[in-house]
């Protein structure tokens, strides 16, 4: 008894020594934790960032060194513009998510170390169960300081079913990624047809627009002058000055709207703010785009290739597999292991071995929770069912639409190009008149700005022609890049494009179009 009493003792002083320790190092944690608090960015940090997007913003990869024609704004906005930057990079997290699940199909493998000590024997003493009197002296089986290590396989059957449909929900995430670039490239080569057109007309008009207004001030200084010297009668010249105010007038609302038309092309192809470049300005009689408008293989086309369709049958997919894991989760786990272990107790009798497990297991709660898993699953499916059916209907009225506003954009252009065809004719006439002074300065400078407009609305004429083209194609799901673009540097994309976007370019057949697959296979 007296030794049981002893090691009593002893336990009850290490236990207050432990209290002490664990007392001692919490005190301090618990203080600091209640000493944080907010801490604001410092302005230099916030400076250092705005400095650092910046540069970033600022630097050019590919830098302008000739004037940008329309497919080279194509491939520059594909291979630059940040938000399809973003679009890429989140591709390549689906692929790297992919690569993630792939290792979980993997057993686990753990190599472990350890150091366990003390600072006296780990004792013990044996009693009798009829007696109640100390049988054996007190005795160890432990050294002081004992090291340890093992390195063991173990495999969840289980686990690894649900792993291998994640996994594979992985690889759809993929093509959803992929499907979702697609889409903001067909956009983008939508908005960019647009702006460059935009820009093509702001090139052409606007140094006679600057000329024009130069005309106008000098009209107006003459006419303010004639009537402060009361040189003809007042009527006369106010109402010739009232005339080119309204000239005056016209003229700045065109310089306004064009004047920003190539800052927002370069904000679309990734070219900074106040960056200059020129442009290639096609002559005004390049073929306009030719389509076919059978509606109802336009409708097809669009029901097959349009990515956000195919985003939610990869959605579809997806949520179908969950149910496969659903059911996964009903059945009994089975694990298995295998390992070598090693420890430096010397008392043991062997200091190496090997150690070899099974166990089975089952979660019977899980039978209760599967109906309702798989009520939300039903419901998810049904959402994207619905979905899909709404979906369809909007992009078969954006079919019809572009299909119209096409015709409708083409019909104006045809009539805008008839109108300064014949602008042109009166300039020309109004012109001979006023060299032969049978015509007055208001007149010709009328004309000259008539002339001017009829220019600006045949080029705001094709820039809509242009971009109900684009429309349209982006309406039934065509593709806005070729899908081998990856690894192609501007110069080769351009090129690519040009041949893809060209009348020429377009030579798939509707099976090789609809067979193409538009999202990249998964890298393993």
């Amino acid at each position: 008894m007296r030794a049981i009493c002893l090691l009593w003792g002893g336990h009850r002083q290490a236990v207050r020594t432990a209290v002490r320790a664990v007392v001692t190092v919490m005190i301090p944690l618990t203080m600091s934790g209640c000493l944080i608090k907010p801490h604001p960015m410092e302005t230099g940090e916030i400076q250092a960032r705005a400095l650092k997007d910046f540069l970033a913003i600022s630097a050019v990869d590919e830098p302008v060194g000739r004037p940008i024609d329309l497919y080279e704004a194509m491939a520059r906005a594909v291979k630059y513009n940040l938000d399809a930057k973003v679009k890429a990079i989140q591709v390549q997290l689906a692929h790297q998510q992919l690569n993630v699940a792939h290792y979980s199909l993997l057993p686990q493998v753990a190599a472990n170390a350890g150091f366990d000590g003390r600072n006296n024997f780990a004792g013990g003493v044996g009693q009798s169960i009829l007696t109640g009197r100390q049988a054996v002296e007190p005795f160890t089986s432990s050294e002081k300081n004992v090291m340890s290590g093992n390195l063991a396989l173990s495999w969840d059957v289980l686990d690894f079913g649900l792993s291998f449909v994640r996994a594979q929900q992985a690889a759809d995430n993929v093509l959803v990624a992929e499907e979702e670039k697609r889409r903001l490239a067909v956009r983008l080569i939508q908005d960019v047809r647009g702006a460059y057109w935009r820009a093509v007309s702001a090139e052409r008009v606007l140094p006679r627009i600057r000329l024009l207004d130069d005309s106008v001030d000098k009209a107006l200084e003459s006419t303010k002058r004639i009537v402060g010297q009361k040189l003809q009668a007042p009527l006369t010249p106010l109402n010739y000055q009232r005339d080119l105010l309204n000239i005056q007038r016209e003229v700045r609302r065109l310089f306004r709207e064009l004047s920003t038309a190539k800052t927002q092309l370069a904000s679309m192809i990734g070219l900074p703010p106040g960056t200059q470049f020129d442009l290639v300005v096609p002559p005004r009689d390049t073929s306009i785009p030719v389509v076919n408008l059978d509606s109802q293989k336009l409708e097809e086309q669009a029901l097959l290739l349009r990515p956000e369709l195919r985003t939610i049958d990869y959605k579809k997919r997806i949520n179908a597999k969950e149910a496969k894991a659903v059911f996964l989760e009903l059945f009994p786990n089975l694990k298995v292991s295998l390992g070598g272990y090693y420890n430096s107790n010397s008392f043991l009798l062997y200091q190496n071995w090997l150690s070899y497990a099974a166990q089975a297991s089952w979660n019977l709660l899980s039978v209760f929770r599967a109906p309702a898993k798989l009520k939300a699953i039903e419901a998810n499916g049904h959402m994207l069912d619905v979905q899909s059916l709404a979906l369809s209907m909007s992009i078969l009225t954006e079919v019809h639409v572009g299909a119209t506003q096409f015709v409708l954009a083409k019909q104006e252009y045809q009539d805008a190009r008839n109108y300064q065809q014949t602008q042109s004719a009166i300039v020309e006439q109004t012109k001979n008149l006023w060299l032969t002074q049978r015509t007055n300065d208001l007149t010709l400078i009328r004309e000259r700005a008539n002339d001017v407009a009829a220019d600006v609305r045949l080029d705001t004429a094709r820039a809509g022609l242009e971009t109900a083209y684009a429309t349209l194609m982006a309406s039934i799901g065509e593709e806005a890049v070729p899908s081998s673009m990856a690894e192609q540097s501007l110069a080769q994309l351009t090129e690519s494009i040009r041949e893809y976007w060209e009348p020429s370019g377009f030579t798939m057949s509707e099976g090789e179009r609809r067979a193409e697959p538009h999202a990249t296979p998964a890298v393993h």
